[in-house]
């Protein structure tokens, strides 16, 4: 008789599974923080007491998809550019949103030092989207939501636009 511990594949999810899994968190997770599903095509500010400002930019809204770049309020001294930013991307029908790209601040991967090479894509999309799962996670953890998030102001539109 054949215990189901001692066959792994029948525990332990494939890594496409775990990392679909993945994507289906950082889905829930990005709409119960900001919801941007309900949110209309533009540009919101997210603050909160006086730590740094988060910026979401809904930049497109498809049939079953939805474009967003999220980011803080402010840009990279060294680099020019906002960090750390990601442009996401929500599948509404499955339920699952992946980061397309991500830029890292400097400052952290200089502290944390540099993660070696991808060697595949799935490593890639891996830390890509472990990255946006931690970060969600902080956010939430500092108290952004949907009610603290407002259409933000043309000075910051312009400044945080121009950098990207």
């Amino acid at each position: 008789m054949s215990s189901p511990f001692t066959d792994r594949d029948n525990i332990l999810p494939s890594r496409f599974a775990w990392l679909m899994g993945m994507y289906a968190e950082n889905y829930h997770r990005l709409a119960k923080l900001f919801a941007p599903q309900r949110l209309a095509a533009g540009r919101y500010v997210s603050s909160v007491d006086d730590q740094l400002d988060v910026c979401l930019e809904v930049i497109e809204h498809h049939r079953y998809t939805l474009d967003l770049h999220m980011t803080y309020a402010f840009v990279d001294g060294e680099t020019g550019q906002p960090a750390p930013s990601a442009y996401l991307r929500m599948y509404r029908d499955a339920h699952v949103a992946e980061v397309l790209r991500y830029h890292a601040d400097p400052y952290l991967s200089r502290v944390l030092g540099p993660l070696p090479p991808a060697r595949n894509v799935f490593q890639r999309r891996v830390r890509m989207n472990s990255f946006l799962n931690r970060w969600l996670e902080y956010l939430a953890g500092q108290g952004h939501s949907i009610g603290t998030l407002e259409p933000a102001p043309a000075s910051l539109d312009s400044s945080v636009r121009e950098a990207v």
